[in-house]
């Protein structure tokens, strides 16, 4: 019954979480009105949507998403070529739970875990 799932992320500037998700990752605005303090992104077959929470404190954000890619190589290494900073943490690795993974941060701490299973 259920068929997918579009998770909801604080965002405190919507101009820069705009900006990184559709001029850094890919991503194109979804939706035709421009809602005042939310933003709906898509790409391929996912969707992120973001409401304004302009109080956050990035340090104390634990938004997370994990996105599913049959692509990971490529889509690491197009996030490199675009000088994309990825996660400290989070370079492209085989995890013990057989998946490949890397991770970014965007502009409000909120975590993207990109992964493919081996």
């Amino acid at each position: 019954m259920l068929t997918t799932i579009h998770p909801k992320l604080p965002m405190r500037d919507k101009t820069a979480t705009r900006n990184y998700y559709i001029n850094q990752l890919g991503f194109q605005e979804f939706g035709s009105a421009d809602f005042d303090g939310y933003l709906m992104v898509a790409k391929d077959n996912i969707q992120i949507h973001f409401f304004e929470f302009k109080e956050l404190d990035p340090r104390e954000n634990y938004g997370q998403v994990y996105i599913r890619t049959d692509a990971i190589k490529e889509l690491y290494q197009d996030l490199l070529n675009k000088k994309v900073a990825i996660h400290p943490n989070g370079q492209l690795t085989v995890k013990p739970w057989g998946q490949k993974e890397f991770s970014l941060l965007d502009p409000d701490n909120n975590l993207l875990t990109f992964g493919q299973s081996l």
